[in-house]
């Protein structure tokens, strides 16, 4: 199931926002060794995780978290502009039809196959998730590698500046450019709900 949680129903999705903290600790801070605060040593939080940010997240049929990514509105201080710009050639994109996907987190061991279905979908609901409400581009913030396989899903995806290190890892600032094609391009490259090959990956 992809739930869609705002400021409108966050108070309602306990479940799914609890468990999707949980395994961004587990993922961000236990496994990648990122030097951000855990909430209570359970959960990760940071202060983009306010009222105004949207989560799509996928849950199995209990409710717990398999996938899930944080958007942003750009037309506040988001994670890109705040952190990284210069990662970026120019100016940052910024713009009521702009949101930046933050956070793109799997949950670990669920197995190859349950991680790439969850994968798909998350990434198709974001495809979606832009049609149906105005965005044309997401922007975002990934290690290098993480970058170079999400090229590979189909969509319009590119690098907004030159690579740079930062704490030892290569990252990069990309733009997703979103139109009526996408949902096909991504179909096209095997991104789909019920795909069954491995994939593990997150970006900040």
């Amino acid at each position: 199931m992809l739930l869609i949680v705002d400021s409108t129903n966050r108070a309602l999705e306990h479940k799914a926002m609890r468990t999707m903290f949980e395994t961004r600790k587990r993922v961000f801070i236990d496994l990648l060794k990122w030097d951000i605060p855990a909430l209570a040593d359970r959960f990760e939080l940071d202060h983009f995780d306010d009222t105004e940010a949207t989560y799509l997240i996928v849950t199995d049929t209990e409710g717990e978290h398999l996938a899930s990514a944080r958007l942003l509105l750009t037309t506040r201080p988001a994670l890109l502009d705040s952190l990284f710009p210069g990662l970026v050639a120019g100016e940052v994109p910024q713009g009521a039809d702009v949101l930046e996907i933050t956070r793109f987190c799997l949950s670990p061991g669920i197995g190859a196959q349950q991680r790439r279905i969850a994968r798909d979908a998350l990434v198709v609901g974001l495809a979606e998730f832009a049609l149906a409400n105005d965005i044309r581009t997401y922007t975002g913030v990934a290690e290098l590698p993480w970058f170079r396989q999400i090229q590979t899903f189909g969509w319009e995806c590119r690098l907004l500046g030159e690579p740079a290190l930062h704490r030892g890892q290569a990252l990069v600032a990309l733009r997703i450019d979103i139109d009526t094609s996408t949902v096909a391009k991504l179909a096209d490259a095997g991104i789909v709900g019920n795909a069954a090959a491995a994939s593990t990956a997150c970006a900040a």
